[in-house]
């Protein structure tokens, strides 16, 4: 796989979990590596010294990205920073799952604000950097709840699929512009939020997989990376790292 030396990468949500994993691994090919961190800074800074340890720069900014000023000044702080940005990872996520008959308003805006409106925002804030560097790489990261729909989730969903057709849109606009623009899209990962399910759901939920699994942090970030490092011919596509939970 193609080195990453020189290239500055961001990932949102990079602190813990499916971002950690793919920090480090953009880290171990070379990249400079930013995250961005809410409100856990021990775990920001426990993921610095391991991006680190890799022999790159290493950069954590705090911000809310359901705040589109903050989710733009994240970018504008990298750009200020390090002069570059190549690789750009859309990770950041929530979940507020409530069935229809249960769900306020609050919960669909917190949802759809943090997971579709900070993409837009960090898009379109790196969109120029990269059309003046004629490069970049962007990789959103949906979910197959985006695309099966999932009990108690229609937020969420709504804001996964909406990565989804962002996604296919914004790379039909810049594909000329040597930019691809992609999404990788989970299954049932193996996560903190996932850990608090309780067993007898895990089992429920382990049912519906074929591969009979959850999947991995790090078999996420792989995908990532292999965008990132030789995907220059692939963009507009949504590529399935799920187990067979949906085909």
């Amino acid at each position: 796989m193609k080195d990453l030396t020189g290239k500055v990468a961001i990932v949102t949500g990079g602190s813990r979990g499916i971002g950690r994993h793919i920090a480090l691994q953009l880290a171990q090919r070379g990249a400079d590596v930013a995250i961005n961190y809410r409100s856990r800074q021990s775990d920001a800074d426990e993921t610095l010294k391991e991006i680190e340890a890799e022999g790159v720069r290493a950069l954590a900014i705090k911000a809310d990205l359901s705040k589109m000023p903050e989710a733009r000044g994240m970018i504008k702080k990298v750009h200020e920073k390090w002069g570059r940005i190549d690789i750009l990872v859309n990770n950041a996520g929530i979940t507020k799952d409530k069935s229809m008959k249960k769900l306020t308003d609050d919960d669909w805006n917190d949802v759809l604000d943090t997971n579709l409106g900070s993409v837009y925002a960090t898009c379109s804030e790196v969109l120029n950097i990269m059309l003046e560097q004629k490069y970049g790489r962007i990789i959103n990261i949906t979910s197959f709840v985006g695309q099966a729909g999932n009990f108690g989730q229609a937020n969420y969903a709504a804001s996964k699929g909406g990565i989804i057709a962002f996604t296919k849109t914004m790379a039909l606009e810049v594909a000329k512009h040597n930019i691809t623009v992609n999404a990788i899209a989970p299954g049932f990962t193996e996560t903190e939020m996932l850990a608090q399910v309780p067993e007898n759901i895990r089992e429920q939920i382990i049912s519906r997989v074929p591969m009979g699994r959850f999947g991995q942090p790090e078999e996420i970030a792989r995908a990532v990376v292999f965008l990132a490092a030789e995907g220059d011919y692939i963009t507009g596509q949504q590529i399935n790292v799920n187990g067979g939970v949906y085909m």
